[in-house]
């Protein structure tokens, strides 16, 4: 399979489908003159060809359709100075639409909250947060995210 520089258009997504299923069974002197073709550079000398094959199928998909969003671009920059500041990257907040339900199984008991504009509904009386929820719940300190649900336990 000869590579071609082109971009795609609407219509032929199935050939771009053939294309990408076909790379990892290509012979390595393919792959080259793909990436080539791709990157206008050869290679790197130890790259290996699993992560060739990754590289050129995310190249001909970034030339069909279009590449990374402007919000994709400015969030890789600002975790890009994130870490090269010394900074832990943050994880965006979780957001939950009001009218939300939430059910979470406690010591047998099931509880329900929902959540509002301006806080979270349980039993009746508006709390401010998941958490304040968890707390009155259990009676200690939880994330609310965590207890509902929402996030996993970190490992």
């Amino acid at each position: 399979m000869a590579p071609r520089r082109k971009r795609y258009r609407e219509g032929i997504d199935q050939n771009l489908a053939e294309e990408l299923a076909a790379l990892p069974g290509l012979p390595l002197n393919d792959l080259k003159r793909w990436w080539q073709d791709c990157y206008g550079s050869p290679p790197p000398s130890r790259l290996g060809r699993a992560l060739t094959v990754r590289a050129i199928a995310y190249r001909l998909q970034d030339q069909a359709f279009g590449g990374l969003s402007p919000m994709t671009r400015r969030q890789l920059a600002r975790a890009a100075e994130q870490i090269s500041a010394g900074r832990p990257l943050s994880a965006p907040p979780t957001a939950i639409k009001p009218g939300t339900r939430l059910l979470r199984e406690w010591q047998g008991v099931t509880h329900e909250v929902i959540v509002l504009e301006d806080g979270i509904q349980y039993r009746g009386e508006t709390w401010a947060s998941l958490s304040a929820v968890a707390r009155a719940i259990t009676g200690t300190r939880w994330s609310g995210p965590l207890f509902f649900g929402l996030k996993g336990r970190r490992r």
